[in-house]
């Protein structure tokens, strides 16, 4: 399965409509209600997301912190971007495990502080809390509100979410291309739908029609520009 190396210019803001639910119909709702400022019960204030790696986690993250103008967190923010502050209402940690112990220290502090003022956050992470690879003080802080296992779309739901996506482009595409895309490139529908673009570029730019010889075309022609 080859990891296309495409440059498709600025990523799109990621919104909460983009993300094809398939069985996170009432993740989705959560979220949808989270960004628009319904805080909910005070045990629900604090959800944590987990799920293996392409499912979409850091979608949903992205998606409500630009909807609700909260705090995006990961491994590579700062220490002072851990610290509470009053006038922010919404947290969001992504990659959980990947935090390093300074980070750490700091992310169960501002769980404590977030929960003391009645703010709210949502974290992500590889795995369920109970098995996170994270310290101790932490990994039951994240177990505390609602927990919700991100559940990936199956190959069908792929193919129906590309095809709706490709209509919605103007994009016509043959027999075979989708099913062909799906088993020989990367398998999250957000890498997926970068080559479908990909490749609606890649036919104007040679003006020729999308065929199953084009898309092998593309794949080649990228996986020799690969380091």
């Amino acid at each position: 399965m080859r990891q296309l190396l495409l440059d498709l210019g600025t990523e799109p803001t990621l919104t909460l409509e983009d993300f094809v639910a398939g069985s996170n119909c009432e993740l989705l709702q959560r979220l949808q209600r989270l960004a628009e400022g319904d805080k909910g019960l005070p045990d629900e204030r604090s959800v944590y997301l987990w799920g293996s790696p392409g499912v979409g986690k850091t979608h949903l993250l992205q998606a409500v912190a630009s909807m609700a103008g909260g705090r995006y967190l990961r491994p590579e923010s700062s220490l002072r971007d851990f610290m509470f502050e009053p006038d922010t209402a919404l947290y969001l940690i992504d990659d959980c495990e990947r935090l390093s112990p300074a980070l750490q220290m700091a992310a169960f502090a501002l769980f404590n502080q977030a929960r003391e003022h009645g703010a709210c956050l949502l974290a992500a992470g590889a795995a369920a809390p109970a098995t996170l690879n994270v310290r101790e003080d932490l990994r039951t802080r994240l177990g505390w509100g609602l927990i919700y296992q991100v559940h990936g779309l199956s190959d069908e739901e792929k193919l129906d979410a590309l095809a709706y996506a490709a209509q919605a482009r103007g994009i016509t595409l043959p027999t075979g291309v989708l099913p062909y895309l799906i088993t020989h490139c990367q398998r999250d529908l957000n890498s997926l739908l970068s080559i479908l673009d990909a490749l609606d570029s890649y036919s104007l730019e040679t003006q020729r029609p999308i065929t199953l010889p084009l898309l092998r075309s593309l794949l080649q022609r990228n996986s020799e520009t690969k380091p």
